[in-house]
């Protein structure tokens, strides 16, 4: 999926985000799995705010997103953090030409964003493949937990002096899957006008063990499963399940 004015919002709605939290998990998985290489791909990077403070740890950073208008974010935030990050627009279920990398990563729920089966599966396939052998594959997504009873029917609502915005949450096409439909409120500092954008979000999730399944399908070997930013297996109230793999040998 695209953004549009969301990207420009992102890191202001973002900002309470625990970014350092993903950074410290990539230092603490690539220590325990004696990784040595630092050449790192992050898929669905957004604005770039975790691979800037990636990069600032000594990873060597790729950035992908889909959206032109992250990208452009994510650009000028690195150019201002003095970080030397190369940024594509692709597709992370049809990556191509990328090279190979030692750790690749799919953080704050965006493998959610894939709408079908075949798109997770693929986009597996596509990060085996740009994968060095041994290398990492680390990613998380959204429990069924907190898809069905956080997200479900539910409105969440911020209102700030610049920013404010209504969230409702709604039953989507698919089994385990949300639409989030935005409505955000900016102010023009120029007219002292608040302009209204409205953006359409959808996620889905899936059982653990159909994960495991495309994981093992794509020719990964599963070192852990935890949740929640915890070294814990995932709970019935768990609400972010955490995936380390790695590529198995050949």
């Amino acid at each position: 999926m695209s953004y549009g004015k969301f990207a420009y919002l992102y890191d202001e709605l973002m900002k309470d985000v625990p970014y350092n939290k993903w950074v410290e998990l990539v230092e603490k998985k690539t220590k325990k799995y004696n990784l040595n290489g630092n050449n790192l791909l992050d898929l669905a990077c957004g604005t770039a705010e975790l691979s800037v403070q990636l990069a600032e740890k000594s990873f060597n950073v790729v950035g992908v997103d889909l959206s032109e208008d992250m990208l452009t974010v994510a650009q000028s935030k690195a150019i201002e953090k003095g970080q030397d990050i190369k940024f594509y627009q692709q597709n992370m279920a049809e990556l191509d030409g990328l090279g190979q990398f030692d750790i690749i990563c799919i953080f704050c729920d965006s493998l959610n964003y894939l709408q079908s089966e075949k798109d997770v599966l693929d986009t597996f396939h596509s990060v085996h493949h740009h994968l060095a052998e041994n290398g990492l594959f680390l990613f998380d997504v959204h429990s069924i937990y907190k898809i069905m009873q956080i997200f479900m029917n539910q409105t969440f609502a911020v209102n700030d002096d610049e920013i404010s915005y209504i969230w409702h949450c709604y039953q989507g096409e698919f089994p385990n899957s949300v639409e989030h439909d935005l409505s955000f409120f900016v102010l023009d500092e120029e007219s002292d006008l608040y302009e209204r954008y409205n953006e359409l979000h959808f996620q889905r999730t899936f059982p653990i063990d159909v994960y495991e399944g495309w994981l093992k399908k794509a020719g990964f070997e599963l070192l852990e499963i935890t949740s929640d930013f915890e070294d814990v297996p995932p709970q019935t109230h768990s609400e972010r399940i955490f995936f380390t793999c790695r590529k198995a040998r050949s």
